[in-house]
């Protein structure tokens, strides 16, 4: 590879770096052919892109970002894939996934929303993250709640005041 072609690859690099909030660095190496073509195939179905990196071309790209990438740059050693989604836990639900099959993907780390997490043992936690829509569905029906409290005081008070006031009354004691 000249070195016109690496600086390109560390230019796309760091702009894709620059546009993905969720960034997952894995070793997918031991995978046969067969077995790595279902994991593409796998995480094109949950919008996630998959590509193998160069470790060093990876971690220039990194520090030419305006991202902080804490220690992420200092686990790049092996084999290394990179994982990007607009969804903070696909990639991590794919990887969860596969491996009921298969002793690979290894999570190396992941960059999701500014916050850094280093290891495979991280990866339980990363499925468990919430995506933007779930958690706006959470506030959603948290703000129903009350709503949903008083019209069910309405119906089953009757629609006499006296009835409506000792619902209300039972309800808070």
């Amino acid at each position: 590879m000249t070195r016109e072609e690496k600086s390109q690859v560390i230019e796309d690099l760091t702009a894709q770096l620059a546009e993905s909030a969720h960034i997952y660095l894995a070793d997918i190496s031991g995978l046969n052919a067969e077995n790595t073509s279902k994991l593409r195939r796998a995480c094109f179905k949950a919008n996630v892109k998959l590509a193998v990196v160069k470790n060093t071309l990876l971690a220039k790209a990194m520090e030419s970002s305006d991202k902080d990438f804490g220690e992420l740059p200092s686990i790049l050693k092996g084999n290394t894939s990179i994982m990007l989604s607009e969804t903070g836990n696909a990639p991590a639900k794919v990887i969860k996934e596969f491996r009921k099959k298969s002793d690979k993907p290894l999570l190396k780390g992941a960059f999701i929303e500014e916050a850094i997490y280093i290891g495979d043992n991280q990866l339980d936690a990363l499925v468990d993250i919430k995506s933007r829509e779930e958690l706006i569905g959470d506030i959603v029906g948290l703000l129903q709640s009350p709503a949903k409290n008083v019209i069910s005081a309405l119906k089953s008070g009757g629609s006499t005041i006296a009835g409506l006031v000792k619902t209300l009354q039972e309800r808070e004691g």
